[in-house]
């Protein structure tokens, strides 16, 4: 088999593996969340690293984000040339079908004593807002239980030198944590997160 027709034979298959549903529901839609899948992964869960998965995420927290990056209110590299290219009726579209999708968690290499600390910080700071660990989107918050740690990281440096507004309830504890805790606390906190791989299955 030659190369071209090799590579032809996997594009197929990849194409066969997209829920048929979609292209039966909708053709267009998948025109719309097939772009996001080279760098946020198929169905939207990410092989990392610096790349968050986004399947999951509440309906209102997609639009936000893809809203924010149009505006050129969140920083980027690529995503604010991409969201331009996109109505508020697609960013809808878009995050009715994301929020539908399984969020596949991956085992990242943590350091325990890290993740113990990580873990009261949460408790103490973190949880009224990130629920359940960070399972959770409550609130726009994010799912940040199984994000790329590398991702985390970027994130809340981004918000520590002001190219990201962070919101006032976050600044205060981020601030008191590390008041606390000195500045090794925010690499704790995200070896919590990056430490919970649970997987929810539904029994039914």
């Amino acid at each position: 088999m030659t190369y071209k027709t090799t590579r032809y034979a996997l594009l197929l298959a990849s194409g066969l593996m997209i829920n048929t549903t979609t292209w039966a529901d909708d053709g267009s839609l998948y025109m719309l969340v097939g772009t996001c899948f080279s760098c946020h992964g198929y169905n939207g869960s990410s092989l990392g690293p610096t790349t968050p998965t986004i399947a999951g995420l509440d309906n209102d927290t997609f639009v936000q984000i893809m809203t924010e990056y149009k505006d050129g209110e969140r920083p980027s590299t690529i995503m604010g040339r991409i969201a331009k290219g996109y109505t508020g009726k697609d960013f809808q579209r878009m995050a009715e079908y994301f929020a539908k999708q399984p969020f596949v968690r991956y085992p990242q290499l943590v350091n325990t004593a890290k993740v113990k600390k990580g873990a009261i910080l949460h408790e103490k700071y973190c949880e009224r807002c990130h629920q359940d660990n960070g399972y959770t989107d409550y609130q726009a918050s994010g799912i940040l239980a199984g994000q790329w740690m590398p991702y985390l990281q970027l994130s809340l440096a981004d918000f520590q030198i002001n190219a990201r507004n962070m919101p006032r309830k976050m600044k205060i504890q981020i601030r008191k944590m590390i008041k606390g805790n000195g500045e090794e606390s925010i690499n704790d906190i995200v070896h919590f997160y990056g430490s919970q791989t649970r997987t929810d299955v539904d029994d039914d």
